[in-house]
Formats: structure tokens, C-alpha cells, sequence
């Protein structure tokens, strides 16, 4: 249910307010001046609540924006670059001027900071995404604060998260987070765009039914996100079971505090979901595509069944075995993902056997699925985790 802030009453948000471990992602909008510089008072008066929450015993992982735009000033850019070789320059740049201004401002609490970069890959490849958790593990262990931002001086477009709200989300599942708190240059999210009077203000959205009637706005100048990227965030927190407060960055230490700021999306899931399989979901991209036939579909949708070489009826893509690919209806529909175990060459000579056929005629090493069920994550038509 969409809870107006005419009329909604006010009370302490207890899930945030006791949240031991919080994520909290600022954009590149709320550390930045428009010209693209760092903002130093901006990110002394963020780092005062962040340092105020630690003091108080929380743990805090800071996902910060801001590379690239701190970049714009020192390079002479006055918009955001588009190309892929100057974003990077700018980030190599902007990214060392950022953590600089973090380790100087937390020091005045006597806190140190560690970066830590990230590219998708990092996330979709389990070793890797095991050695980050581990990294961020330990520096909150020795009582550091991570400053949390996408790697981009080395990813490419196709490794890329393109927006660290999305990052944000994946990285509260990736430590286990009690909350996640996005910071935005709006104060929450409306129906339409808030500088219209027409425009309500949404305190609590529940699930994807209390999003129908907004229209979500684009980025702003200095930044890759939006709404739409915040309320996707919001959807891949809120189905790992992690509450998330959006406003801005001046309500930081009201959000924190679980005061009814901004708009407060509550899990969706009960229970985490397997980190592998919201890695699938959420951070990897289907590198072909297996049709599969109405049977298939419904064992491996409804039934949560393997998939097995005697449903598949076409194979599109150039994959290796160990990719991710999109399962799909015949009409197209995207309905899973999944870890494939055999080469998109391999495919077609099995299709529309079983397993035992092909163990029989080609060998024990073909009895196995094209993609098991462990390996498979259930995609709905908005890309979410299927409950397992």
C-alpha cells in the first residue's frame, strides 16, 4: 500500500533504527558541486553522521559515487564524458581525489578508511566475489571503513554495473547487511517528478504494486543513476530480505536513526537467498539463450527441476561452457538463468534427447544436464529472483 505523507503516521522504523551492519550509497550529485569538483563541506557534514552511527557501535560499508565527476574538474570536462576512454581517465583521476577527501575527513574521528574497487566481474565470478566479501569482512573486523566504488578505470561495457545503486544492493547481500540506506538529491521518491504540484510523496512501498502509477525520471548531469536505478536497487535489496531507506544525503542521519524520512521499501523475502543465485540474477548477464519447450518450461518454472538436453528445441549465442544464459519460452519470454555446462557448439547434436540416450550413444561424461538445478536462478517477467 502507497502511504501518503499527508497522512501516514509517524513512527521509528525498528528494522533500521536497530540495524547493526548498514550500507549506505551516496551519488555522485551529493559529493560533488555542479562544475564537477569535490565538495568538501558536502562530504565532511556526510562523513559527521556516518562517523556519528560507528561511534555508536554500527558497522558502516560506504558505497561512494564520484570518481569520474571529481575527475571532470582537474581534466577541464564541463559534462559528464560519454566515451568509455575518457570515463576511465576521469575515474583514475577523480578516484584518488575522492578517497583522499574520505581519509582526510575521517580522520578528524580518528577513523581510517580502505578502498575497495569493484567491477561486475568481481561479482559474477564466485571466487572473486568470495575474496571481496572476505576483504570486507576483515577491514570491519579491524574496525575500518570501507569506501565502496565501481572500478571504473578498468571496466569495460560489458563488465560494467552501470550505477552504483545497483553495486549498493549486491554489496549489502555480499555482507549480510541489516539495511541499506540510498542517498539521492531528493529528499524521497514521488509519483512524478516532485518539482510539480502534483507529485505525492510515497513514505512506504510494500511491492511492485505500489510502484503502477509512478513515473520514474532519468539521471541528472554528474551521475549515471536515477530513480530507476534506485528503485531497482531497492527491488534487488528488498529480495535479499534487506530493508532500504531512500532520501537525501541532509536526512542521512534521520534515515539511520529510523525516523519516517523519505521512502522506506520493506523486504520482499523473508529468508536471504542463496548469494549464488542473486549473483546470477542481479549481476550477470545471459551470454546466449537455450528455447526450451512447453514441458521444460513448466518443470523447470513450476517444478524447479534441471534442465535437461530433451527439452531444449534451439540454442542462439556464441557460449562456453561455465556461462550464464538466458532460458527462454518459444515466444521469447525470458523465464531463467543458469550456469550452462556445455559449450553453445555442443548443444544442437543433444537436443531433444535424454540423458541416458546420449550416455548410451556418446558416453557417461554426456549424462549430465545442460543446466542443474543448483545453477539455475527463476526469473519473473521483471527480472526477479524466483523464491526456491
Amino acid at each position: 500500500m502507497i502511504i501518503e505523507a499527508e497522512t501516514a503516521t509517524p513512527r521509528i522504523r525498528e528494522a533500521i533504527a536497530c540495524a547493526r551492519r548498514v550500507v549506505v550509497k551516496a551519488g555522485s550529485s551529493s559529493l560533488t558541486t555542479p562544475q564537477g569538483t569535490i565538495d568538501a563541506d558536502r562530504i565532511d557534514a556526510l562523513v559527521d553522521v556516518l562517523a556519528a552511527a560507528k561511534n555508536a557501535g554500527r558497522q558502516i560499508v560506504f558505497v561512494s559515487s564520484g570518481a569520474i565527476a571529481a575527475g571532470m574538474g582537474p581534466l577541464g570536462l564541463t559534462r559528464r564524458p560519454t566515451d568509455l576512454a575518457t570515463q576511465q581517465a576521469a575515474a583514475s583521476v577523480g578516484q584518488g581525489l575522492l578517497v583522499a577527501r574520505y581519509t582526510s575527513s575521517f580522520a578528524r574521528y580518528g577513523m581510517r578508511v580502505g578502498q575497495v574497487l569493484l567491477t561486475a566481474d568481481d561479482l559474477m565470478r564466485r571466487a572473486h566475489h568470495r575474496n571481496a566479501r572476505r576483504a570486507l569482512e576483515q577491514l570491519l573486523a579491524m574496525g575500518i571503513v570501507p569506501i565502496v566504488n565501481e572500478n571504473d578505470t578498468v571496466a569495460t561495457d560489458e563488465i560494467r554495473f552501470g550505477d552504483n545503486d545497483r553495486l549498493a544492493a549486491l554489496v549489502a547481500h555480499l555482507v549480510r547487511a541489516d539495511a541499506l540506506i540510498l542517498l539521492s538529491d531528493v529528499d524521497a521518491l514521488y509519483t512524478g517528478d516532485p518539482r510539480h504540484g502534483d507529485a505525492r510523496r510515497i513514505t512506504d512501498v510494500h511491492g511492485p504494486d505500489d510502484l503502477a502509477d509512478v513515473k520514474l525520471g532519468g539521471s541528472g548531469r554528474v551521475g549515471t543513476g536515477g530513480m530507476v536505478t534506485k528503485v531497482e536497487a531497492a527491488r534487488i535489496a528488498g529480495g535479499a530480505s534487506v530493508p532500504v531507506v531512500l532520501t537525501n544525503a541532509a536526512s542521512a542521519a534521520a534515515a539511520l536513526a529510523g525516523e519516517p524520512v523519505g521512502t522506506y521499501f520493506h523486504p520482499t523475502r523473508a529468508q536471504r537467498p542463496s548469494t549464488r543465485l542473486l549473483w546470477l540474477a542481479h549481476a550477470t548477464t545471459g551470454q546466449g539463450r537455450l528455447i526450451l519447450d512447453p514441458g521444460a518450461v513448466d518443470a523447470v518454472v513450476r517444478r524447479r527441476k534441471s534442465l535437461l538436453p530433451a527439452g531444449v528445441t534451439g540454442v542462439e549465442g556464441d557460449f562456453s561452457a561455465g556461462d550464464p544464459v538466458d532460458v527462454v519460452d518459444g515466444e521469447g519470454r525470458v523465464v531463467a538463468r543458469g550456469l550452462v555446462n556445455y559449450d553453445a557448439g555442443e548443444i544442437p547434436a543433444l537436443m531433444g534427447r535424454s540423458t541416458r540416450w546420449l550416455a548410451r550413444e556418446l558416453g557417461p561424461e554426456y549424462q549430465r544436464e545442460i543446466i542443474h538445478r543448483d545453477d539455475l536462478v527463476i526469473l519473473d517477467r521483471r527480472g526477479d529472483e524466483g523464491a526456491r
